[in-house]
């Protein structure tokens, strides 16, 4: 008797492995930004160490525009069948989502697991007359509407840092919107405009050319110690930033999302993964899929409440 059911459980066990997915091509991840932004520079570093644990090369495939709905569109329109999933960035995804600036809705994506919270700072470039965010505050108020601010596009998340650090301070500026986050920090280095607000990530490699004045956090960031945060200014006192998470379209099987969170949660805990997240300027943070599914609802209510306002 005891043999038979040593037996049984052997064949439920090799059924019950038979019966898991796992990929049997190459996996394509969309990247709603062009390649070498923020997002693209942060899921290409993670997609090398996740190939490992997915067991099929990471494919990233980069359709860029519309503030991300491009990207997005094609992601919820996609066969739900494991061969494609793609980052998402909040609170941008869901911005668009209320400004209806793509065809797709909350619901028509699968959270899988979180990567990235990075946290949102006021920049200027190196060349700036400007050395600390009061000079620039202060020249914006004595100056109303004149200064110019690059965004990642009309209303995406950097432009809503700029809108809750102009609306806190009490100043008027000018927003220009560009293609993604890469084309944005391109005009603030080049002098075409006066100011910006983007992440850690997104300036890793233009350190040198730029001028950080003020983080969006309750404490000053470790790597930015002499950078006050605006909270101490009198300005926004809230931590702002954006999430990137990993989702896959409306309808992709439970074990599929199963087998990914896996995945990704091995990948993000490779000592090489994370050595080279800290040389790229990646704040990893992972969250499991019901997790990342609060974190989307909560970035949407944001959206719908707080940023809703900025604007009336």
């Amino acid at each position: 008797m005891k043999k038979f059911i040593l037996a049984l459980l052997a064949v439920m066990l090799i059924v019950s492995s038979a019966s898991a997915w796992t990929p049997r091509k190459n996996i394509s991840v969309i990247v709603a930004y062009k390649a070498g932004s923020g997002t693209d520079n942060t899921a290409r570093v993670l997609s090398r160490y996740a190939t490992q644990t997915v067991g099929r090369t990471l494919v990233i495939q980069n359709l860029e525009g519309g503030s991300g709905s491009i990207g997005w569109t094609a992601l919820s329109q996609a066969r739900p069948d494991g061969y494609t999933i793609g980052f998402v960035n909040l609170p941008t995804l869901c911005s668009n989502i209320v400004e209806q600036l793509g065809d797709y809705k909350i619901d028509d994506f699968v959270p899988i697991c979180n990567h990235v919270n990075e946290t949102s700072m006021v920049l200027v470039s190196k060349n700036s007359p400007f050395n600390t965010l009061e000079e620039l505050v202060a020249h914006a108020k004595e100056n109303p509407g004149k200064l110019k601010a690059s965004t990642n596009g009309m209303k995406a998340s950097n432009h809503i840092g700029a809108e809750l650090l102009a609306k806190s301070a009490g100043f008027t500026y000018m927003a220009i919107p560009y293609g993604g986050t890469a084309d944005q920090l391109l005009a603030l280095r080049q002098g075409e405009v006066d100011f910006s607000v983007a992440k850690e990530a997104d300036i890793v490699s233009m350190l040198s050319e730029v001028k950080v004045l003020g983080v969006f956090d309750a404490s000053r960031m470790a790597k930015f110690p002499d950078v006050p945060t605006l909270g101490e200014l009198g300005y926004y006192n809230k931590w702002y930033g954006s999430a990137r998470a990993i989702v896959a379209p409306k309808g992709t099987p439970k074990d599929v999302i199963e087998f990914y969170q896996k995945a990704f949660w091995e990948a993000m805990n490779n000592p090489d993964y994370i050595e080279a997240a800290e040389k790229a300027g990646i704040t990893t943070l992972f969250m499991n899929a019901e997790e990342t599914g609060k974190l989307i609802n909560q970035q949407y209510e944001f959206c719908t409440d707080e940023v809703a306002k900025l604007w009336e």
